[in-house]
C-alpha cells in the first residue's frame, strides 16, 4: 500500500527546506551547473573542487549534495562521519559512465610504468585504482609537480587530459572518456557567434574539444570561468560551458552580456 505524501509548492516549499535545514542541521551544496532555483536556495554553489572543500569544512550533519553521484560520493569519503543524501540517485555523468571500474583496472595493468592521474569526475572504484585525483581547477597545479620522466595515465576525459597535455609538452595515455555537454559545442556555432560579436571573447571550460579550446582566450574551470567574467575588458563574453553558470555570472557585478 503506497502513503500520497503532498510536496509543498512556492514560498511553503521554501519554508519547509528551511525548517528540515535547522532541524537536521542540513547543508546545500549545489554544482553551478544547477538551475537557478536550485542555486538560490543552496548555502553554497561551486565547481567541483570547491564543493570538495566545503564538504570536509562543513559542521553540518547532513550534507544535501544537488549534483551527480560521483560529486556525493566525493563528500561522503571527505566526511565520512556526516549523512550525505542525493536528491536523485539516478543522476549520473557521462564521465563516469564512460569509465567502467573493471576496463580501467585492465588499462593500468597493462600499463604498470603510469601513474594513473585521474579527473574527480569518475567513480569511487575508478579513485580507489588512482594515484592522484585532480579537479579542473587543480590538475594545471598538480601536472607541473610531477616528474617530466614520470609517465601518466590521464582519464576519463581526453579534452581535459588532451588540453593538459598540449599546454604542458606532456605526452599522456588518455583514457577515451568526455563531457556529453561539452562535446556536444559547434565550431560552427561558435564562429557565427565570434563574427555576430567580434570583440567578445570566448571562454571555455577544458572538457571543450579542441575545436572549441583553440578559439578561446581564456580556458578554466566553470570557477576560473566566473572569475574571468568579472574581470575581462568588454561589454559582451561567449561562455563555452554548462549554461546555467551564467546565472552566477547574472548576479554579480558588473553586469554584463553572457552568451
Amino acid at each position: 500500500m503506497s502513503v500520497e505524501t503532498k510536496i509543498p509548492s512556492g514560498t511553503e516549499l521554501l519554508a519547509e527546506i528551511d525548517r528540515l535545514r535547522k532541524e537536521r542541521n542540513a547543508v546545500i551544496l549545489a554544482h553551478y551547473y544547477q538551475t537557478p532555483d536550485i542555486q538560490d536556495i543552496a548555502d553554497f554553489v561551486g565547481d567541483s573542487l570547491e564543493l570538495s572543500r566545503k564538504a570536509a569544512e562543513t559542521d553540518a550533519d547532513v550534507i544535501a549534495f544537488c549534483g551527480v553521484k560521483f560529486m556525493a560520493d566525493t563528500a561522503k569519503i571527505l566526511s565520512p562521519e556526516k549523512i550525505v543524501v542525493l536528491p536523485d540517485m539516478d543522476a549520473g555523468c557521462s564521465l563516469e559512465d564512460s569509465c567502467p571500474p573493471e576496463k580501467f583496472k585492465a588499462f593500468r595493468e597493462a600499463h604498470t610504468d603510469h601513474i594513473a592521474l585521474t579527473y574527480i569526475n569518475c567513480s569511487t572504484e575508478v579513485k580507489a585504482l588512482s594515484d592522484i585525483i585532480v579537479t579542473s581547477s587543480s590538475a594545471e597545479t598538480i601536472l607541473q609537480q610531477i616528474p617530466e620522466d614520470q609517465k601518466i595515465i590521464f582519464g576519463p576525459d581526453r579534452h581535459l587530459g588532451g588540453y593538459l597535455s598540449r599546454k604542458f609538452n606532456r605526452e599522456m595515455l588518455l583514457w577515451p572518456g568526455v563531457c556529453i555537454v561539452h562535446e556536444a559545442f559547434s565550431e560552427t556555432e561558435l564562429l557565427k557567434l565570434k563574427e555576430q560579436h567580434p570583440d567578445a571573447p570566448v571562454a571555455a571550460h577544458p572538457e571543450c574539444p579542441p575545436t572549441i579550446i583553440d578559439h578561446a582566450d581564456y580556458v578554466g574551470s566553470t570557477s576560473g570561468i566566473l572569475k574571468y567574467a568579472q574581470e575581462f575588458e568588454g561589454d559582451t563574453l561567449i561562455v563555452a560551458t554548462e549554461p546555467h553558470i551564467i546565472h552566477q555570472m547574472e548576479n554579480a557585478p558588473p553586469h554584463k552580456q553572457h552568451i
